[in-house]
Order: structure tokens, then sequence, then C-alpha cells
């Protein structure tokens, strides 16, 4: 094993904060229900089987943190629509391929003909626009706080070359939003939240402190690796056996308490807020960001009509109640038997961050 990996994944450590996770949940003796935003944190926590190892009064919950997953299926749809035009291209993530839309998938409109490109980065996308001049290219842009910065930089580099063939269809959304409609969600009757890491990095540990100060919510920003995740339980714990609640970043090694400031500006400088819609949690205004002022030129939607485009999520995947945390991956009927990784249904199986896709990997052995 990697000497830097070791050091955070010790069975001695591991065990004596294990140790202290079951005291004070002893101590608390009421159901605790703590929420771990990030996906990453999902699959590691499956992968490392720390569900196994918690109280059985401590209840962990995935939340709405797989960009994928969120991202509603109108979406796809659109995405379909435009494949289907012969004078667009269209590039994204491998993620996306095997999304179900309404009624195909990105994949399955490949496979009859249409453009379809994988790409690693947008700017793998932006060079495909300049060797494709007589083509539209439009990049899907989804993504949280983590990812936007290299949006806006393409975007940035496509308005400096004058490329008028170069599009986003966005769904980039932020995070802290979400997790205040989650904490006054009576449903999912949240206790504190493991705060996402990759998205701390760029807006700061500081985006959290009001669900701390107006909710009484602890919350703790930590890694991703076991004793990272451990840690971060037991700062839970700590709070709320203590009656507090702030904001406590245990990944001091990556976040800061302001966040990376050139990352925030170069987003402000490309995108503003607008309302977005979220798979199984419904509108919320203000947590999407959309290409304002000069670059809303490389908007496709700006273009093109969804306006009659029906969508239909499918039939038996509860998908939307698993973001939303109300429900967990082995209470899906579909899951194992009909939905599969190789015969997704719902999109929280296709991402390698969903919820579902975690569970089916390692979440049935532990």
């Amino acid at each position: 094993m990697d000497k830097i990996l070791e050091q955070f994944r010790t069975h001695k450590a591991s065990k004596a904060i294990v140790e202290q996770i079951h005291h004070l949940a002893s101590k608390i003796n009421s159901n605790i229900n703590l929420m771990e935003v990030c996906g990453t944190h999902t699959v590691a926590i499956y992968r490392f089987g720390i569900r196994s190892l918690l109280p059985k009064n401590v209840n962990m919950i995935s939340g709405p943190g797989c960009p994928v997953c969120v991202s509603e299926i109108k979406y796809i749809d659109k995405a379909i629509e435009l494949a289907k035009n012969k004078e667009n291209i269209i590039c994204s993530f491998g993620d996306l391929m095997k999304v179900p839309g309404t009624k195909h998938s990105l994949q399955s409109i490949r496979a009859d003909g249409a453009d379809v490109r994988i790409v690693y980065s947008p700017q793998n996308a932006l060079v495909v626009a300049e060797e494709n001049p007589d083509k539209k290219v439009i990049f899907l842009a989804v993504g949280f706080e983590t990812t936007a910065p290299a949006l806006a930089k393409t975007i940035i580099y496509a308005n400096e070359k004058k490329l008028n063939n170069f599009f986003y269809l966005t769904a980039v959304k932020t995070i802290p939003k979400p997790m205040e409609v989650l904490v006054l969600d009576p449903e999912v009757k949240l206790n504190g939240y493991l705060c996402p890491g990759h998205v701390s990095a760029i807006i700061g540990a500081k985006s959290y402190e009001f669900l701390t100060r107006k909710y009484k919510i602890p919350c703790v920003i930590a890694g991703f690796e076991p004793l990272d995740i451990l840690y971060g339980l037991l700062g839970l714990l700590k709070q709320l056996y203590n009656k507090t609640a702030f904001v406590e970043n245990q990944y001091t090694r990556v976040v800061k308490w302001e966040g990376n400031l050139k990352a925030q500006k170069i987003i402000n400088e490309v995108f503003e807020p607008c309302d977005a819609n979220w798979r199984g949690i419904g509108n919320i205004p203000g947590t999407g960001l959309k290409l304002k002022g000069k670059y809303s030129k490389f908007d496709i939607e700006n273009y093109v009509d969804f306006s009659n485009l029906e969508s239909k999520e499918p039939k038996g995947c509860i998908c939307g109640e698993i973001l939303k945390g109300i429900k967990k991956p082995s209470d899906c009927p579909l899951m194992a038997k009909i939905c599969t990784p190789d015969n997704p249904i719902g999109a929280c199986m296709v991402s390698s961050e969903g919820a579902c896709a975690a569970y089916y990997k390692y979440g049935r052995f532990n």
C-alpha cells in the first residue's frame, strides 16, 4: 500500500475511533441520522464497509451528491434531441452515456448513428469544435462547484478564440441550498452533515456556517479515506452529544475556510445563479448556474426550443427517493433484479458515484 494512504487506513487507529463512536452513540441513546452529501463519500463508505462498523442507532444516509444522478431526466432527453440532429456533435463525460432518458439513452442513440463522443474534459470538446467548424459541438456541462471552474475557463477560451460552433447544455448545480432544503424536510429528519470534500475545496468551509447557526445542524468536512470518514463521524457525534453545532474542518490538507478564491472568481465571471430542477427534490431556486452576459451566446438553449419535450421517469424506479434520503438502494424492488450496471433503470445505478451503483458493487456484501 502507498505509504501516504497507509496512514489513513491503519487497523489500530480505525478500531480506536470506532470504539469512541460506539461509546458516544450509546450516551446519546437515540436514533441519529447523518447524511454524507458527496458521492465519493458514498462509494468510500460502502467500499470500506463503514456502515457495518457503526452502532445500530447511527444511520448513514446517502444524499444528492452525484451530479449525474440529480440531473433531471428532461436534461437527458434534451441531450438526446440534440444528438438526433446530424448537424450536431455531442460531447459528454462517460458516466452520462448510459443514463436512461424517457425513451433512449445517449449510448443507444449513438448506436443508431448519432455523433456522440466521450471526452475527459470540456477542453477536449473545445478541440472537437475547432476540428469540426461545419458542425455544432455541444458539451454536456454537468457538475457541481467542483467542475464549474474548468467549465468557466473553457468558455473563456472559446470566447477568446471566437468560436461560433461551440455550446454548453448546462446542468451545473450548487450544493449548500439543497442541504438546507433537506434539513427542513420532515421526512428526512437529519441530525448532521458529513460535508463534501471536493466541493468544499472550492466554496470553502464557511459555506455551511448558515446551517449550523440557523438550524443547529452539526457539519464536519472530511476527506475520503477510512480514517477521514470515521473521524468525521466521530466529530458529528461529539457535537450532538455536547449539543453544539458548528463547521468543523477535518480536511484541512485540502479545504480552507474561505475556499479557493481564484476558482470562485472565475465561476462568478462566467456563471450566474438560476433555478434548477433536482431529481427527487424538485425545483430549488438559485441552485443552478447558467452562462451570463457575453458568455450566454454559448448556451445552446438560447437557440433550441425544448418546450414541447415531454419527459417521464422510469416506472418502478425510486432513484428520486434515494437521492432525497428517505429510502435506501436496498429498498428498491428493481435492485440487482431488473436494474444492474449493465441494464440501469435509473441514474443512481449508472454513475460510479451513484448510491445504487455503490450498493450493488459493495453494499450487498457488508
